[in-house]
């Protein structure tokens, strides 16, 4: 059976949701094509179950540092009342609310494998065996995603370790976990299953914990976790991995001869494209490969063929992701209306993708990033001086938390007087990161900033801090 729209969708995330929901908003007919849960990895393994884990160790953290609170902050988590929220707020792994949605707008879902079959068409093997044929008329966009990358060590596949899914699916609390990796999900995961009860070991290859942020972020996590009793080694790199038996401990062998046991082990080593059976050598493209694009989504070479979120690997973030996709479903009903190349800026241009990327670390501390770092302002050839702060000089962060321990730091062109980038490290940080996104991307000027007046007291007060630093030349490198 073959059948027409003029939008073909590979994979229901919820990159792949928004690229549904503005192509059929602009009255174009779409079919949607998914081969595991719609709603994706971030609804079900990553984003939403991640922070479910971690809003319960923060609180109490949070807790323990509050006047009157303190005293009664000190036991242990409730690990059962706990994963039942999880799996609460992931709809036990079930998807109906998902499915509803995609029915309510008017686009056809169709469950199974979906691989192009050439310029604009797929088809879709379901469960059950059925096939069908699928042809769009204007455009075909790629959003199946990514998924965790695995090395290839000796014993590695035997041991059974741990990735990102059951990371955030497990039930069961190891008494050891040995986390391989310095970047988000290693720091994140390790918050969290430390908080459940668990002697964590984080062993990363690099310097330190989240080298893509400014490098006291990663400090500031480690010396948490290690307050608590974790341990972090950095510079090491793992040989191999063994299990014993079927169900017992787990040898980390690294290379300097040492060797680190657990009870389970996670790898956090990075992510690839879910692009290896989709068909792309149907239409040109390497079975396996990130889908280059320009910043409407549109694949290089095609007139048809989009790629958005985690494959074109441009920002690997579901709110990036579907930023991606509101630009791409109003480029290509755009282009579907008669426009034959919409213009490079406004509603069809993903331009924070290159200078105003958002990230927030739900660790304790928390930490959060926007734009650039000093170190890559620098390598780009950007003018570029840091303004830094001490938050605990701020009113509000002594009312937030006794002991309160925290940095900020703004990267400014001295020449533009415009923020470049901003890092925040400590507790309660995350809802500071929106105004520093606002800053970045509209290219605000520090003269207009001191206008922007926060309210007192409150964390917030921190941008008034580091622009008087700024204005005084103190704190600055």
């Amino acid at each position: 059976m073959t059948l027409e729209y003029d939008v073909v969708v590979l994979g229901a995330g919820p990159v792949g949701e928004n690229v549904v929901d503005r192509v059929r908003a602009a009255g174009l007919s779409c079919a949607v094509v998914e081969a595991e849960l719609l709603g994706g990895e971030c609804s079900y393994w990553a984003c939403m179950p991640s922070k479910a884990l971690l809003r319960p160790a923060i609180a109490r953290s949070e807790a323990r540092k509050v006047p009157g609170l303190r005293g009664h902050a000190f036991g242990p988590l409730d690990a059962h009342e706990v994963f039942a929220h999880r799996d609460s707020v992931v709809g036990n792994w079930q998807d109906d609310g998902q499915v509803d949605w995609v029915r309510s707008t008017g686009a056809d879902l169709y469950r199974g494998h979906g691989r192009l079959d050439g310029p604009r068409r797929v088809t879709v093997q379901a469960p059950e065996g059925d096939h069908y044929a699928l042809t769009a008329r204007h455009a075909v966009a790629v959003c199946t995603g990514s998924r965790a990358v695995l090395p290839e060590l000796p014993g590695l596949t035997g041991a059974r370790p741990w990735t990102s899914r059951e990371a955030t699916s497990s039930s069961q609390v190891p008494d050891r976990l040995v986390v391989v990796g310095g970047g988000v999900v290693a720091a994140e995961m390790a918050t969290a299953w430390q908080a459940l009860g668990s002697h964590v070991t984080v062993l990363v290859r690099g310097g330190g914990l989240l080298s893509r942020m400014e490098p006291f972020a990663g400090e500031h996590v480690a010396a948490a976790l290690t307050e608590r009793g974790g341990e972090v080694r950095t510079g090491v790199s793992v040989t191999a991995v063994v299990r014993d038996g079927s169900t017992g401990p787990v040898t980390v062998v690294l290379a300097d001869g040492d060797h680190v046991e657990g009870d389970e082990v996670l790898f956090a080593t990075g992510r690839k494209p879910r692009t290896e059976d989709i068909g792309l050598d149907t239409v040109g493209l390497e079975p396996g490969s990130w889908l280059d694009v320009d910043d409407s989504m549109r694949v290089a070479g095609s007139d048809w063929l989009y790629a958005v979120g985690d494959v074109n690997h441009r920002a690997l973030l579901t709110h990036q992701g579907k930023y991606q996709a509101r630009i791409a479903g109003a480029a290509i009903a755009a282009r579907a209306k008669g426009d034959a190349d919409p213009v490079p800026w406004g509603p069809y241009s993903a331009t924070a993708d290159h200078a105003a990327v958002p990230q927030v670390v739900f660790t304790d501390p928390e930490a959060a990033s926007v734009g650039l770092t000093l170190s890559a302002a620098r390598d780009a050839g950007r003018p570029a001086r840091a303004v830094d702060l001490d938050l605990a000089s701020v009113a509000g962060a002594g009312l937030f938390a006794s002991g309160y321990r925290g940095h900020a730091r703004l990267v400014v062109d001295p020449e533009r007087e415009t923020v470049l980038g901003a890092t925040f490290v400590g507790p309660g940080i995350a809802e500071l990161l929106h105004s520093a996104t606002v800053a970045v991307a509209g290219e605000v000027p520090i003269s207009r900033l001191w206008h922007a007046v926060p309210a007192y007291p409150t964390l917030s007060e921190a941008w008034l801090r580091l622009l008087e630093a700024y204005r005084d030349g103190a704190g600055t490198s």
